[in-house]
């Protein structure tokens, strides 16, 4: 019986090669198609009087469920900071703190926004309540921003 040193491979045999073989000639194919479909859908022109809505529309006319154009451009990080800032003209920052927790925890994306906004809050508060009252209300909510934003707003 004769053993070779050299391993036995087995080329061009199995599903798998052959699968290979042809999502390597299908794919190529099918992503250049997609692509081409894309460009051809964006509206190049920049004439806004064409069905198709793109990308870079930003400024729809008209109002949908009673939002303006100019509220439907903006951030939601935006919006949100706007809202709790007029809602603390009516009410506590304890109470409007607990919203932006909840805004965070329903909508997660806004999590990386939540400082910066505790912080604004903050310095809001100092401006309503004193430094001492606003410190008051200072909880843990975004790693103590809004704390941070009391003691900034005070020193100046």
């Amino acid at each position: 019986m004769k053993h070779s040193t050299t391993p036995q491979t087995r080329r061009g045999r199995g599903p798998a090669r052959r699968i290979g073989r042809s999502l390597a000639l299908v794919l190529p194919v099918v992503l250049v198609l997609s692509g081409t479909l894309a460009v051809t859908r964006v509206n190049w022109s920049g004439a806004s009087s064409n069905s198709v809505l793109t990308a870079s529309d930003t400024a729809v006319t008209g109002t949908v469920t009673g939002v303006s154009p100019r509220t439907r451009a903006r951030a939601p990080q935006d919006v949100l900071r706007d809202r709790l800032m007029t809602e603390l003209q009516e009410k506590d920052p304890g109470v409007v703190l607990t919203h932006l927790q909840e805004a965070v925890n329903g909508r997660p994306s806004l999590a990386r926004h939540c400082s910066s906004i505790a912080r604004a809050l903050g310095r809001a508060a100092v401006r309503i309540y004193g430094p001492t009252q606003a410190q008051s209300y200072a909880r843990p909510v975004c790693d103590t921003s809004f704390a941070s934003g009391v003691l900034n707003a005070a020193r100046d």
